[in-house]
């Protein structure tokens, strides 16, 4: 295998013709001779460039509306011929087989074509296949052949050349041939995707997952991990879509942190009025609504204002200076907001250790698509948990119904339980928090370690009394016994949502009862692992 290969004749066929001319001017002016299909050839042409077209190497037209034109061996011989071979040369000289030295293809734009909605005959017609099998054999002789599938790759590749004295390096070619199969694994992934939901196959016997590298990280969760960030190519608003302000590069525990964050802000609508939520460590650590913006900020600190420091702010409205101002009296680690006025952004830029995200929207709490996780030896793959819940959908299993400023607090509480981990209490008062309790091995704890935050934060605020007095409850499973329910009504909480179906319903239901509280049940439950 030679480290320096010579590039004399260059084949380009691509669909996005981002940074084409200017590529394709720089190898002729190399002494690259260029061949051409279809579109790209006449692209060049009008740029007054000389091209062969692929035709005059396979001594047959494009046909079939352009299905069949490189799929022949006058292509494909050019490229994946060894050239220490004699019996490989031999057959080029036999059959006027000519060598290409570089390929540059990329691929029938499938993706966005799905994306605005096309309909089934149409993305079919945006599968490519000549694409891809001239991209294979390209990278897997890539000994001798250069393949370049990014017009990202353009700059660096003239550069090699000019480096190179027009030749590329082996390190250059293999970096390049994995780039390639990694494009082509990414794009049949996402036709075998398509495919999968187009004929409604929930658990197809493959199912592969693709991305685009975001950006390396520092380190993973801990500083001896090594970690990077990868965009799947949805254009869903949310921390692969965002656009960073300032501050350092973030970290793989603050993207963890700000996606859940603005997972959670968007389950509250902008037309319902200003919300904040606050998460530390995944979890959340204060959520409310508000009349203004910084209101709901206000509120939702006033939840737990020692979790909150060193954490991640979500809010669900366009960032103005007045909440600028209240979030930077404490550190902050990530805000990220569906856009942020001139004002807001000048006041942060003070603060340099503060990320400051903004999106083109709130990510579509209703919008579906598969989460999945590692385990040892696989995965786990199932669908997002969007269900929404609305009034007419609880049962009311106590003698007495809640309140209507109680269900819009139960709602409202179950919305938030949905994103803190299992075991999750949630305690609302007035459409905030008042106490959470996450993660516990039992619910009881969980039920109390909410009430206790919330006694810690009384004595904090200066209030007599806990805001868990008056309050709602949420809880993202069933209560198996009355303890949790309980101790619920022990910190004051006078309305309950939960989803029901124990062998001990009856026994909770019985205890409420005697306890004075409302009860609904949602018929659903809320897992978060």
């Amino acid at each position: 295998m030679t480290d320096l290969a010579p590039l004399k004749r260059a084949l380009i066929s691509v669909s996005d013709k981002t940074g084409l001319v200017d590529l394709a001017k720089a190898l002729a002016a190399r002494r690259v001779a260029l061949v051409s299909t279809g579109g790209t050839a006449r692209a060049l042409r009008e740029a007054g460039l000389k091209v062969q077209d692929v035709s005059d190497l396979t001594g047959f037209p494009e046909m079939m509306d352009g299905r069949v034109k490189t799929l022949h061996p006058g292509v494909h011989g050019g490229l994946l011929a060894l050239r220490d071979d004699e019996s490989h040369t031999g057959a080029m000289g036999a059959h006027g087989i000519l060598p290409i030295d570089l390929l540059v293809v990329n691929l029938y734009p499938f993706e966005a074509t799905v994306a605005r909605g096309a309909d089934a005959p149409e993305v079919i017609e945006n599968i490519d296949i000549g694409g891809p099998a001239m991209i294979r054999a390209a990278a897997k002789n890539h000994a001798f052949v250069t393949v370049v599938t990014d017009p990202e790759d353009y700059l660096p590749l003239l550069s090699e050349l000019d480096a190179q004295d027009g030749q590329t390096r082996l390190a250059f070619r293999q970096r390049q041939a994995q780039r390639a199969y990694a494009h082509t694994a990414a794009y049949d992934a996402a036709v075998s995707t398509w495919m999968a939901g187009a004929i409604a196959e929930t658990a197809p016997r493959r199912r592969v997952f693709a991305g685009t590298l975001a950006q390396t990280l520092r380190y993973g969760e801990n500083p001896h991990q090594a970690a990077a960030f990868y965009r799947d190519g949805s254009d869903r608003p949310g921390i692969a879509t965002a656009t960073q302000h300032q501050g350092k590069d973030l970290s793989y525990n603050n993207i963890n942190d700000t996606d859940a964050a603005f997972e959670l802000v968007s389950e509250f609508l902008p037309a319902d009025g200003p919300a904040c939520a606050i998460i530390k460590h995944a979890n959340p650590c204060g959520v409310a609504r508000g009349a203004t913006l910084t209101d709901a900020y206000q509120r939702a600190f006033d939840c737990d204002r020692t979790s909150a420091f060193g954490g991640i702010i979500a809010v669900n409205s366009k960032l103005d200076l007045k909440t600028a101002q209240a979030i930077t009296e404490i550190f902050t680690e990530v805000v990220i907001a569906p856009g942020a006025d001139h004002d807001a952004i000048a006041h942060f830029a003070s603060k340099k250790t503060l990320r400051l995200l903004t999106t083109p929207g709130l990510a579509n709490a209703a919008l579906g698509g598969l989460a999945w996780k590692q385990v040892s030896g696989g995965f786990l793959v199932q669908d997002r948990d969007i269900d929404m819940l609305a009034p007419e959908d609880l049962r009311v299993v106590t003698e007495r119904a809640p309140t209507q400023d109680e269900l819009a607090d139960l709602l409202f509480a179950w919305k938030v339980a949905k994103h803190v981990k299992s075991n999750a209490i949630v305690y609302v008062k007035d459409l905030a928090t008042v106490g959470v309790g996450a993660g516990q091995m039992s619910r009881i704890d969980s039920t109390r370690i909410a009430a206790q935050k919330a006694r810690d934060m009384a004595e904090v605020l200066g209030l007599s009394a806990p805001l868990t007095q008056g309050a709602v409850v949420a809880s993202d499973a069933f209560f198996p016994f009355a303890d949790g329910l309980l101790a619920a009504a022990e910190a004051g909480a006078r309305a309950i949502i939960q989803p029901g179906g124990s062998v001990r319903d009856a026994e909770v239901i019985e205890a409420a009862d005697a306890a004075g509280l409302a009860m609904v049940f949602t018929g659903q439950r809320h897992f978060r692992h």
